[in-house]
């Protein structure tokens, strides 16, 4: 589910994309989308962000895992749909166990969210997905 439609701009620390707030998507409800959702919009941006820097270093795209999120501050409580946001990613701190620390912002027209979205990029996910969540 990919919910950004362009990127803007990519560096070696940042990436910048924009998205249109959709309606038949499976956030949406009626003609708006919760601003919670703003995490995922963030979290895609990270993705984007390590997508690029994957393939410029010749490498496999890798999944990426979300750990959390810090200080999450939107304006709105929902984002209307069709509005057109600009989303920001820099990064802030890479650990050497595959951790790294992003500073975010989702810019749009009387809106303004912020967060800190902690990651992992990690070099094998096997272990990740084949642990059983019910033991």
């Amino acid at each position: 589910m990919c919910l950004l439609d362009r990127m803007l701009f990519v560096s070696e620390e940042k990436v910048e994309v924009s998205l249109k707030v959709r309606d038949d998507g499976l956030f949406s409800k009626g003609s708006v989308v919760p601003a919670w959702v703003g995490i995922e919009y963030m979290a895609q941006a990270v993705a984007a962000w390590s997508g690029y820097q994957c393939l410029r270093r010749g490498e496999p795209i890798r999944i990426g895992l979300l750990l959390g999120t810090r200080h999450y501050q939107c304006s709105v409580a929902e984002f209307s749909c069709g509005t057109e946001l600009e989303v920001r990613a820099r990064l802030n701190f890479q650990a050497a166990n595959e951790m790294s620390v992003f500073d975010c912002e989702i810019h749009g027209p009387q809106i303004s969210a912020t967060a800190m979205l902690n990651v992992l990029l990690p070099k094998n996910i096997e272990p990740f997905l084949q642990q059983d969540v019910m033991s």
